[in-house]
């Protein structure tokens, strides 16, 4: 059934196929903020981009797939994320119990720290279809000198996604030689709208700070009295730039934090008109009941909206 919210949501796609429409609504109708508009994703790459100890070695559970199922089910999230081995190891267990998200391309701890932040392709279209996926997830790096092939090589992706009704979710950090803060709210705001602008259906930026990086945007900032100081600003300068908040956009859980961060972090998300949370390692590098609490708690802040 349709919600007023998720009906506005999926007007903002109308030009898109039956089947994406269908996707995004499965989604959005999925867990404890069904039909609300907001969304919790659990989004577990973090084994191929850091290593598993330092991933999973705080709770031990989380070494194996079928946890993160469990976990994201058992709460009434509404996706979650993984890539490839990721999701074959466990998805046969849980058909059409949660919508999935395959990741397709990945980075790695291990390259030498003078490399230009970069991914390399590693799943595919055909994958998400035959894992029963709903989406596609990538990452772009505006700012790095790798920039421009990474999205010349995921255009002809997008496209094959879209083509076989797959939603596109790109995750959109800032990373480059030349960046010095990649948290600055003119930079994040940037790279939402490039995702955008590449064809994204959902947005993921990490929430930004207070700080403005290059001049021209200072300039305007101060010309156009555009508030920065709180969370909730700076949500509403992404939600600008994700076409005016016809792209929905979701903020990461970012570095490791308190609950009461968290919290915080919601509650800006909802007062700049953010569409929900995509969480990794603040999920499950907690012990199970302690992440319970955390994410049970998140969604009553996103209910009360």
């Amino acid at each position: 059934m349709y919600s007023n919210v998720v009906s506005k949501i999926l007007s903002f796609y109308s030009y898109e196929s039956p089947g994406i429409r269908a996707r995004l609504y499965k989604i959005l109708n999925h867990g404890q903020l069904a039909g609300t508009g907001k969304m919790i994703i659990s989004a577990v790459d973090q084994g191929f981009e850091h290593g598993a100890d330092r991933s999973f070695a705080m709770n031990t559970a989380s070494y194996n797939p079928e946890y993160h199922y469990n976990f994201a089910i058992k709460n009434g999230l509404n996706a979650l994320a993984g890539s490839v081995g990721f999701l074959e190891t466990a998805s046969g267990q849980y058909p059409g119990l949660i919508p999935l998200i395959l990741k397709i391309n990945s980075s790695n701890a291990l390259m030498p720290k003078d490399s230009a932040p970069n991914q390399a392709i590693t799943a595919s279209v055909d994958d998400a279809l035959r894992l029963g996926c709903d989406a596609i997830g990538l990452t772009i790096y505006p700012g790095s000198s790798q920039f421009l092939n990474m999205i010349t090589d995921l255009a002809e992706i997008i496209k094959e996604a879209k083509s076989r009704g797959l939603l596109v979710i790109i995750w959109s950090y800032i990373r480059g030689e030349e960046i010095k803060d990649c948290m600055a709210v003119d930079l994040i705001a940037y790279g939402a709208q490039m995702a955008c602008q590449l064809g994204a259906h959902i947005v993921k930026v990490k929430i930004p700070n207070a700080t403005v990086e290059k001049p021209e945007p200072k300039k305007y900032y101060q010309d156009f009295n555009i508030p920065f100081v709180t969370i909730s600003d700076r949500i509403k300068i992404v939600v600008n730039s994700c076409f005016a908040g016809q792209r929905m956009v979701i903020f990461s859980g970012g570095e490791t934090k308190t609950n009461n961060e968290m919290y915080e972090d919601v509650k800006g998300i909802l007062a700049g008109g953010g569409n929900g949370s995509i969480v990794g390692r603040n999920i499950f590098q907690r012990k199970e009941e302690d992440a319970s609490k955390l994410v049970q708690n998140m969604i009553r802040f996103y209910l009360q909206n």
